[in-house]
């Protein structure tokens, strides 16, 4: 079974920056594309940044120009570096390992939370 560990989340002040890492483990199979979605309190859980496994990288508009991701195909880990931080971006984060082989699946972490607070 596939394990997703993230870390990184926590307090920032708006105009602040965290970065998120997540790790894959327990993998027979290389990820397709990696990512990050998150949920904020009383709304549906959205994309937030995905990283293929050639490099083709996808962004929220909400977040485009301030977040970066990043990855590392050979360790199977992402990272979203985030800057710029708005009271709007505190969420739950979630790290996403999506799998072709042996058949399409998605792994999901078990969240962090970010908390931009003024």
């Amino acid at each position: 079974q596939v394990q997703l560990v993230e870390s990184g989340g926590g307090l920032v002040q708006p105009g602040g920056s965290l970065r998120l890492s997540c790790a894959a483990s327990n993998s027979a199979f290389s990820v397709s594309t990696m990512g990050w979605y998150r949920q904020a309190p009383g709304k549906q859980r959205e994309l937030v940044a995905t990283n293929t496994n050639s490099g083709r990288t996808n962004y929220a508009d909400s977040v485009k120009g301030r977040f970066t991701i990043s990855r590392d195909n050979v360790k199977d880990t992402v990272s979203l570096q985030m800057n710029s931080l708005k009271p709007e971006d505190t969420a739950v984060y979630y790290c996403n390992a999506h799998y072709l082989f042996p058949k399409p699946v998605d792994y999901w972490g078990q969240g962090t939370l970010v908390t931009v607070y003024s």
